[in-house]
């Protein structure tokens, strides 16, 4: 913040401030001079409605003094006035790193007993899942799902299908890394007639009902999509490259949803979570999902 742009706010606050004090200072003193209490104002409406002088208490009137008293009060404590701290110095960044300190003095040592231990056993744990799973719902479930089972774009989890495999250590360094998958788009390279060809073909691969003429025509072109998904169309996980014959799909099975992948490409970003979750929390939410993975197998 600019130092001109600090000393706007903070004129603009205590200005803004004092003139309420004035104001409430004015519209009593005006009544009080000019009217007795329960005396007529001078106003009167559809021919029998008339205004009368009835004046706050004092108390409440001194209710909105003690505001403006402690809006100046907290502005010399904290921070509200431009680029000035306030005299405690407090700040939403400080009360964070206490808050998350205290935390992790609280729960490091229960974080840490399970990040020692092999990720299989961990999976065994009845109170590390628990565990894990409230870290799931809480940072994975916006994408994922709260049940795991995921949505257009994000996969299932709880299904023991999987892009770059399902081990233990293959989880946990998708939810370390992050992943960064791509589909290249192949509109151009394959043409209207090839895009409907290939995806016929990507349609018997995976057992759906096809046209087997298209799909036939197609055989020669899928040396296009082999290097990725391998000559028998099963996926490479060191890729991310999906299995095709599995009839599982990621963006959805429709035929329009299969033919727009072809031709438009794909780009799935699952984000690194090591610096925000940390190694424990990873760790607990690693043995989760693989807890998820057995359970479909």
């Amino acid at each position: 913040m600019s130092e001109g742009l600090s000393w706007y706010i903070a004129i603009i606050t205590i200005a803004n401030i004092l003139g309420m004090a004035w104001l409430i200072w004015w519209s009593g003193k005006g009544s009080a001079e000019s009217y007795a209490p329960g005396a007529e104002m001078g106003h009167t409406w559809d021919g029998d409605l008339r205004e009368f002088n009835n004046p706050l208490p004092r108390w409440w009137l001194w209710l909105f003094y003690l505001t403006i008293g402690f809006a100046f009060i907290y502005l010399a404590l904290f921070p509200g006035l431009g680029k000035f701290a306030g005299v405690l110095g407090w700040s939403q960044e400080g009360s964070h790193s206490e808050e998350v300190a205290e935390a992790q003095s609280l729960y490091g040592p229960i974080f840490d007993k399970y990040v020692k231990q092999d990720l299989a056993v961990v999976a065994q744990d009845p109170q590390a899942l628990k565990m894990g799973q409230r870290i799931f719902v809480t940072y994975c479930g916006l994408c994922h799902g709260s049940d795991a089972r995921g949505a257009a774009g994000f996969p299932n989890l709880s299904d023991g299908d999987w892009l770059y495999g399902g081990s233990p250590d293959a989880i946990k360094v998708s939810v370390l890394q992050g992943r960064n998958g791509m589909m290249p788009a192949f509109a151009s390279a394959l043409g209207e007639p090839g895009l409907d060809a290939m995806t016929e073909y990507v349609l018997k691969l995976a057992g759906r009902e096809h046209d087997a003429a298209k799909a036939k025509a197609a055989e020669p072109q899928w040396a296009l999509c082999a290097g990725c998904h391998m000559p028998n169309a099963q996926g490479n996980q060191a890729l991310g490259a999906p299995n095709l014959t599995d009839n599982v799909w990621l963006y959805g099975a429709s035929k329009a949803a299969i033919r727009k992948s072809i031709a438009e490409g794909r780009n799935g970003v699952m984000p690194a979570h090591r610096d925000f979750l940390g190694e424990p929390k990873s760790h607990l939410v690693s043995a989760y999902v693989y807890s998820l993975a057995k359970g479909a197998k």
